[in-house]
């Protein structure tokens, strides 16, 4: 989780009234119109009811939700290494 997503989840439930499990978060989030990086790491939160924002931030995972793109050396298929004669 970078501070950026934290900064994200923290604006997406600003306002909201606690507490509140997992589902609720995210329909909140998502009726305010939050991006889908915030939407994914409020998914990633575990299953459970949330006393504050705090609580909620404090158990987002440790890593950033962007996808990161394929090397293109990981879509080339590998070729067999040339024999010397």
């Amino acid at each position: 989780m970078t501070s950026a997503d934290q900064r994200r989840v923290r604006k997406a439930l600003q306002g909201k009234d606690f507490p509140a499990g997992g589902p609720e978060l995210l329909a909140y989030a998502r009726d305010r119109g939050s991006d889908n990086a915030t939407l994914e790491a409020i998914r990633s939160l575990p299953e459970r009811e949330y006393h504050d924002a705090a609580d909620v931030e404090n158990s987002l995972p440790q890593q950033p939700f962007e996808a990161k793109a394929p090397s293109p050396a990981a879509d080339k298929p590998q070729q067999p290494a040339r024999e010397e004669q």
